[in-house]
């Protein structure tokens, strides 16, 4: 027998539920909340940023920093959960995983996984359900799960 784990996750949440079979209801086995990917980019970044001076001493501008702090706080929440991932996969705690996360969560989360956790994921969806039931999110996948 197969153990389905179901990842639901955007940038501030990930869920994981559980299917022993293909076609069975999930259960929520984990709750994971990120509240920093909830935060304002003014609440993250602890100062205003600094000030420029153009050579001759005429003027500034404000100094924009070069990354994205929200992106900066969900990229590193894909790679603490497919961290999780990874250490589940070896701790035999699923063998089939299928992910559905919000657009751009779900390529960061792409991009953090191992092969060996890529290998096991049997469907992607693009979808944001994180607030939904697990009912609501059995709803979006197939009545049969698929195998690898």
């Amino acid at each position: 027998m197969k153990l389905f784990w179901i990842l639901a996750a955007d940038s501030s949440r990930a869920r994981i539920f559980t299917a022993d079979t293909p076609s069975s209801p999930l259960e929520e086995i984990e709750d994971i909340a990120h509240t920093e990917g909830r935060l304002f980019d003014r609440e993250i970044t602890s100062d205003l940023p600094g000030r420029m001076r153009h050579a001759g001493g005429a003027g500034g501008h404000a100094y924009d920093p070069a990354s994205d702090p929200k992106k900066h706080e969900a990229s590193n929440f894909a790679h603490s959960i497919a961290k999780l991932l990874e250490e589940s996969l070896n701790a035999n705690k699923y063998d089939r995983l299928v992910i559905i996360a919000e657009s751009s969560f779900l390529g960061m989360l792409r991009n953090n996984l191992s092969e060996q956790v890529r290998k096991n994921v049997c469907l992607e969806l693009d979808k944001d359900v994180t607030t939904q039931s697990a009912v609501d999110i059995r709803g979006y996948l197939p009545k049969y799960l698929p195998n690898l």
